[in-house]
C-alpha cells in the first residue's frame, strides 16, 4: 500500500462537516462564506475524478511541486517513487536499481504502475516512468499529464549536489546529459500539457503555472476567435453564442463579414525565463513550444502537433537549423528564410498549414483551397499540399491564381512544375491585387459558395496569409532569430533588436510584431517597400491612398502589392479591437480608394513601425555592393530591406534583416546586378551561370530539381473576370471530386 499526503488547512471540508459550517458562516459572515465556498468549489471542480500527473526529468521538482499543487487543491498527493515503488518493493529505488539492473528495473517499475490506480489526486511520476509504454497508457487513462519542461543545463546544475544512484540509465560511458537527452523522446510522447520551468523560478510559481495550464486544458472557450470587423460591445447575442475556435478559423479562412480572424483574448505571453529556457533548443523544439501555446489542445493535441511539426520541418529543409541567422556586416544580421523546398519564407507556413488543415477539417466534406499569389506563395502552397497523405489528397484540392505576367520566369516555372494531381496553377491576365480581391469576393458570395456545397459537397477555404494559421509559423522564426543571437553570444536576453522586412501583404511584419507582443524584445519594426510604396506613405502620414496609384512591376515582385490585407489585423489591434472603426476604414478604402487614421492611432502605430522604400536601381546596386565586399548574394527582396535598413537604422542595436527568398529565383535581375552582359533567357541556364560564381549561399537544390522537371509544362490562363474565375473553380471541382 502507499501513503497519501493530504493537506488540511484549518479543517477538511467533508459532507459531515459541511452543513454545520454552512450554517455558522451564513449567519455570522455571509461574504466570507461565499469566498470560501467559491474557492473550494473551483479547486475541486478543476480535476474532479481525474488525476493531475506530473512528469519530467530527475531534478524537475515533481515531488515538491506536486505537494504544493495538492495543498492548493486540497486533494491527495502521491509520489510514485516514495509511495508506490518503495512500498511495493520494500526497499529504496536506488537499492532496487543496483539489485536488478537498468532493463529489469524499467520492467519492474512498469509492472508496479500497471497495478496502481487513483482518482482526484496529484501524482508525481518517477523520471523513468514514461519509458514504460504499457504503464503510461494505464495511468494516462484517468489523468492529465503535465510535462515539467526544464532546460537540460538547469537539470544538470541541480543534480550536481544530489545522489545520482537513483537515475536510471546512468553508467560509466553514459553521461547525465546523454540520459536526459535520450529521455526527452518519451516525455514528448505522453504529455497533454507542457509547463516551462526556468532555472530560478520558485516551486510555488511553477505550481501556479501547472494549475493555470490545467484550467486552460479543460476550457477551450478561453481561446476563441473574432473578426477584425466585430467588436465586443457591438456583437449580438447570437454572435457571442456562436463561438469560433482554431479549427474553425483554419478551415473558414475569412470571416463572413469580410474581416480577418484574430484571437479574442490576444496572443499568449512568455516570461523572460521561459524564453531563456528555449535558447539551447532546436528550431523544431521552439516551434513545438510556441505553437502549443497558440493552438488549444482541444483543436490539436500536443502529440499530434509534434508529429505535424516534425513532418513539416524535419526533412523538408536543406539546413539543419531550418532558419539560420548569419552575420552580414557591422550590426546587420540576415535571417535566412529560403532553405525550404521552394526557396522562400512561404515554406515555413506552407509546409505546416496543409497538415493542420487536414487534421482540423470535418471528414464529411471536400475542400477546395483558393490561393492568390504575387510569386512565392504559389509554388510553396502547391508543394505543401502535394505532400499530404494520399487519403487527404482525395478530399483536399487547391487552385493557385497568379498574375500571368507579374511574376519572375523562374517563379512561373516553379508554379507550373509544382502542379500535382490535387493542385493546379491558373494565370490571370491582371495583377496580384485583382487576384486577391477576387478571392475575397468569392468567399463572401454566399450564393456561389452555397451552390458549391449543395451541388458538389465542396467547401472553399483560403491558404493565403489572411488565414490565421499562416501567421503562426512566421512568429516562430522571428522569435527563434532573437534566441539564436543570444546563443551566438551577440546579445543577452532583454537587449533590444530592430527587424527589417521587405513587406507587401504585411503578414511577415505582423508576425514580427506578434513576436514582440509575446515577449521578444524587438524595438522597431522597419517596413521596407519598393516603388509600390503605399505602406511607406501610410506609416509616415496615416493616409492610405490608392487613388491614382497603379501597380508597377519591379525586380521584387513579392512586394508588388498596393492593398496589404494583414494591415487590417494590425489596425484592429492598435484600435483596441474597435471592429466598427476597422469596418469603416476598410469600407472607405474599398469604396473611395483611401482612408485616414486618427492622429492618436497614428502615434501608436509609429511607436512600433517605421518605413522606407527602395528603387530598382538602388536594389541592384545593393546586390552588387554586398557581393563585392562579402561574396554573399542577396535576393532582390532582401536587397530592398538592406537598402532601407541602411537608411533608417540608428546602429545602436543589432538589426535582423529577413532574407525572404533565395536569389536563384530572380536570376535575371541578379545577373544584371552582377553586371553580366549576355543573359540566356532559359531559367535553367541562368542558374548554371550563377552557380559558377561559387557565391554564398550556394544555388538552391530544390529549385534546381524543380526546373529540371518542369520542361514545357502547361497551365491554364484566364481573363480578369469574376465569372470566368468562378467557372474555372466549378470545373476543377467537377474534375477532381466528382
Amino acid at each position: 500500500m502507499f501513503h497519501i499526503f493530504r493537506y488540511q488547512p484549518l479543517r477538511l471540508i467533508t459532507q459531515n462537516s459541511l452543513s454545520s459550517m454552512y450554517l455558522k458562516l451564513m449567519l455570522s459572515r455571509p461574504v466570507a462564506f461565499a469566498q470560501i465556498w467559491k474557492s473550494w468549489f473551483s479547486s475541486h471542480s478543476l480535476i474532479g475524478k481525474k488525476n493531475i500527473i506530473l512528469m519530467g526529468p530527475p531534478g524537475a521538482g515533481k515531488t515538491t511541486i506536486g505537494r504544493i499543487v495538492g495543498q492548493k487543491l486540497d486533494c491527495p498527493v502521491i509520489d510514485i517513487d516514495d509511495n508506490v515503488l518503495e512500498t511495493t518493493w520494500n526497499m529504496s529505488v536506488s537499492e532496487k536499481l543496483q539489485d536488478v539492473g537498468y532493463e529489469e528495473f524499467l520492467e519492474e517499475e512498469g509492472k508496479a504502475l500497471l497495478k496502481f490506480s487513483a482518482s482526484g489526486s496529484v501524482i508525481s511520476l518517477s523520471g523513468s516512468n514514461p519509458m514504460h509504454a504499457a504503464g503510461m497508457q494505464h495511468i494516462k487513462k484517468n489523468g492529465i499529464v503535465v510535462y515539467l519542461d526544464v532546460p537540460t543545463t538547469v537539470i544538470m546544475s541541480r543534480l550536481k549536489s544530489k545522489d545520482m544512484d537513483r537515475i536510471v540509465g546512468l553508467s560509466p560511458g553514459i553521461s547525465l546529459k546523454d540520459v536526459l537527452q535520450f529521455r526527452k523522446q518519451f516525455y514528448k510522447r505522453w504529455f497533454d500539457i507542457r509547463v516551462l520551468c526556468g532555472g530560478d523560478v520558485a516551486a510555488e510559481v511553477v505550481a501556479e503555472k501547472v494549475l493555470d495550464a490545467v484550467k486552460r486544458y479543460q476550457d477551450s472557450d478561453l481561446e476563441t476567435f473574432i473578426s477584425t470587423r466585430s467588436s465586443r460591445s457591438g456583437r449580438s447575442m447570437k454572435e457571442k453564442s456562436h463561438k469560433l475556435y482554431f479549427s474553425d478559423v483554419v478551415t473558414q479562412g475569412l470571416a463572413l463579414d469580410g474581416g480577418l480572424f484574430v484571437p479574442e483574448r490576444g496572443l499568449p505571453k512568455f516570461t523572460a525565463e521561459e524564453w531563456q529556457g528555449l535558447i539551447e533548443a532546436t528550431y523544431i523544439e521552439r516551434a513545438q513550444v510556441i505553437l502549443e501555446r497558440c493552438i488549444h489542445p482541444a483543436d490539436i493535441p500536443a502529440s499530434k502537433l509534434a508529429e505535424i511539426i516534425e513532418t513539416a520541418y524535419g526533412e523538408n529543409f536543406n539546413c539543419s537549423k531550418v532558419a539560420p541567422v548569419r552575420h552580414l556586416a557591422g550590426n546587420q544580421f540576415l535571417l535566412e528564410l529560403f532553405h525550404g523546398p521552394t526557396a522562400s519564407f512561404k515554406d515555413f507556413a506552407l509546409q505546416l498549414v496543409p497538415h493542420l488543415f487536414a487534421y482540423c477539417i470535418p471528414r464529411s466534406c471536400n475542400y477546395l483551397i483558393l490561393v492568390a499569389t504575387s510569386g512565392d506563395t504559389g509554388s510553396a502552397v502547391l508543394d505543401g499540399f502535394s505532400r499530404l497523405h494520399d487519403t487527404d489528397k482525395q478530399r483536399i484540392a487547391l487552385v493557385n491564381f497568379f498574375p500571368e505576367d507579374g511574376v519572375s520566369p523562374i517563379q512561373k516555372s516553379q508554379m507550373i512544375g509544382c502542379q500535382k494531381e490535387n493542385a493546379w496553377s491558373v494565370g490571370v491576365k491582371s495583377d496580384f491585387d485583382f487576384c486577391q480581391t477576387a478571392i475575397k469576393e468569392i468567399f463572401t458570395n454566399s450564393d456561389f459558395t452555397g451552390f458549391l456545397t449543395v451541388e458538389y459537397g465542396t467547401a472553399l477555404a483560403a491558404a493565403n496569409s489572411i488565414n490565421w494559421a499562416r501567421l503562426l509559423p512566421q512568429i516562430i522564426y522571428h522569435a527563434s532569430a532573437y534566441l539564436d543571437l543570444i546563443h551566438q553570444g551577440i546579445i543577452s536576453f532583454g537587449s533590444p533588436v530592430d527587424i527589417c522586412i521587405p513587406t507587401g501583404n504585411f503578414g511577415n511584419m505582423l508576425a514580427a510584431f506578434y513576436a514582440k507582443m509575446m515577449g521578444i524584445p524587438i524595438r522597431k519594426c522597419i517596413v521596407a517597400s519598393n516603388v509600390n510604396n503605399v505602406l511607406t506613405d501610410f506609416i509616415r502620414s496615416g493616409v492610405y491612398d490608392l487613388r491614382g496609384r497603379k501597380l508597377i512591376s519591379t525586380f521584387s515582385p513579392a512586394v508588388d502589392i498596393l492593398k496589404s490585407s494583414n494591415l487590417e489585423r494590425f489596425l484592429h489591434l492598435i484600435a483596441n479591437e474597435d471592429g466598427q472603426l476597422v469596418t469603416q476604414l476598410f469600407n472607405q478604402l474599398e469604396n473611395q480608394g483611401h482612408f485616414q487614421l486618427r492622429k492618436d492611432l497614428l502615434g501608436k502605430l509609429q511607436q512600433d513601425l517605421v518605413a522606407g522604400w527602395c528603387s530598382d536601381e538602388d536594389c541592384l546596386a545593393a546586390i552588387h555592393s554586398v557581393y563585392s565586399t562579402t561574396g554573399y548574394i542577396l535576393d532582390t527582396h532582401t536587397a530592398v530591406a538592406k537598402v532601407v535598413a541602411d537608411r533608417l537604422q540608428d546602429r545602436t542595436c543589432p538589426i535582423i534583416i529577413s532574407s525572404t527568398a533565395h536569389y536563384s529565383k530572380f536570376a535575371p535581375a541578379i545577373l544584371r546586378a552582377l553586371r553580366i552582359a549576355e543573359i540566356n533567357q532559359n531559367p535553367l541556364s541562368q542558374l548554371h551561370l550563377l552557380s559558377s560564381y561559387s557565391a554564398l549561399p550556394p544555388i538552391h537544390w530544390g529549385l534546381l530539381e524543380t526546373l529540371k522537371k518542369t520542361g514545357n509544362g502547361d497551365h491554364q490562363v484566364c481573363a480578369a473576370d469574376m465569372s470566368v474565375l468562378m467557372s474555372h473553380i466549378e470545373t476543377l471541382i467537377q474534375n477532381h471530386f466528382m
